[in-house]
């Protein structure tokens, strides 16, 4: 199975040292972004903006806090998208036409946040005409589309990033740094989950308009809730094992939402690894009960990645008194006989979860311990920004969004031929 050196990764990214592992204390944006803006310094990345929905002015809204970019040309067919965007950019030029917005020869770099099954073309023709490209996840509708991408980003010579976030977002850095210490053991399973308890319907003004506003309900355009949350979470299976799966499976169905949709509302995939490790995903849309999260299982301990959280196996011993009072309780009840059967049921250990990092800083600095913390994608389009700049890409950052895309990809493929299926080795990438 391919390799995809994790070490090696953060070793080019600046975050390990010579001597074991040295993990930045900050997210990657002040190690290989901050280091790369210092080269790019004075410089101007010229960006197009391909979709400006919600995505699109989320990217937007970070972009015009960045000294080292500049919006100069926005793209969408749908008009109160590119509207919006207009407001927000009113020096830049407007195209309904995405090649034109490429064609424009002020445009250095394009950021692509269109429907998933628009992600390859617009890539392609954009490396293909010389300019570096921001692709937002999942990389491709297709493996083949994903291997496409790859080849003609590997023959242009130019910089392509996909949105990835979680490589810049400091709470995975910080829990991959214990990982690869030991502290939680063994690593013996991975869970990944996503529930939530809405349709994933927006408002449509014109039944005309139905798939291309609800673009993700739709096979021809969305890889349904694999592509859009899976996407993210499967990562963790490489980082962790830094190889790829020998075998997958899953069941995937409409439980809930029987509104015309044709993506599954609900999602259960298993992903069997050589070392005989399995990683699952789960994801649910019509309950939110237990949010999101990626745990990491050793037999030590237990990270919940997102939550930012440790839980030990074995704490450390609790303070004299408490310790005391568990005595007292242990030879009180202890002796106690009670009627029923002898078998209890094992229930989750009650164990305080300890914080896997002090402090955060949102991208503008600034401590914080709450939700306001950058999740990475602020750093990650800045890199792009410096990238563009100076011509040098993020080292495996592209293969990092190629496998995370694949096995995405690949789950649903498990669930629409119920079966268990093999990981291709033609899509395994040279290297």
């Amino acid at each position: 199975m391919q390799d995809l050196s994790r070490r090696e990764f953060l070793k080019n990214m600046g975050v390990i040292g010579g001597s074991g592992i040295v993990f930045s204390s900050l997210p990657l944006l002040h190690s290989f972004a901050q280091k790369k803006a210092e080269e790019a310094k004075g410089g101007k990345a010229r960006l197009a903006i391909i979709g400006t929905g919600s995505r699109g002015l989320y990217h937007i809204h970070n972009l015009l806090k960045m000294p080292h970019a500049e919006i100069v040309a926005l793209c969408d067919i749908y008009p109160p998208h590119l509207e919006d965007a207009a407001r927000l950019c009113p020096q830049a030029k407007h195209y309904n036409d995405y090649n034109e917005a490429i064609a424009d020869r002020h445009v250095d770099g394009i950021l692509i946040a269109t429907p998933l099954h628009e992600h390859a073309p617009i890539a392609i023709a954009g490396l293909q005409a010389g300019k570096h490209v921001f692709c937002e996840k999942s990389m491709a509708r297709t493996i083949e589309q994903c291997r496409q991408m790859y080849e003609v980003y590997k023959e242009s010579g130019k910089v392509l990033y996909i949105g990835i976030q979680r490589l810049f977002d400091p709470k995975y850095l910080k829990a991959i740094e214990l990982i690869e210490s030991g502290a939680i053991g063994k690593i013996v399973g991975l869970r990944n989950f996503w529930y939530r308890n809405n349709d994933w319907r927006r408002p449509v003004p014109d039944p005309s308009l139905e798939r291309q506003i609800n673009w993700r309900l739709y096979k021809d355009y969305s890889g349904g809730l694999m592509t859009e949350l899976a996407s993210h979470q499967l990562q963790m299976g490489t980082w962790v094992n830094k190889s790829l799966p020998d075998y997958i499976t899953g069941f995937g169905d409409i439980v809930f939402w029987k509104d015309g949709r044709e993506v599954y509302d609900s999602v259960s995939v298993i992903y069997h690894y050589p070392n005989g490790l399995r990683m699952t995903f789960e994801s649910i849309i019509s309950n939110k009960r237990y949010g999101m999260d990626e745990q990491v299982l050793g037999h030590e301990g237990t990270l919940e990645v997102a939550r930012g959280l440790l839980y030990r196996e074995n704490p450390k011993p609790a303070p004299g008194i408490q310790q005391l009072i568990n005595q007292i309780e242990h030879k009180v009840f202890d002796n106690i006989p009670f009627a029923g059967p002898s078998w209890v049921p094992e229930t989750a250990t009650s164990v305080k979860g300890e914080p896997i990092m002090d402090n955060l800083q949102t991208h503008d600095g600034s401590n914080t311990t709450g939700a306001d913390v950058d999740d990475g994608s602020f750093g990650l389009v800045s890199a792009f920004c410096s990238s563009v700049i100076t011509g040098e890409p993020a080292p495996m950052l592209v293969e990092e969004a190629y496998y995370a895309s694949v096995l995405a990809l690949l789950g649903n493929k498990a669930m629409e031929e119920r079966a268990v299926i093999g990981f291709p080795e033609e899509y395994v990438l040279p290297g």
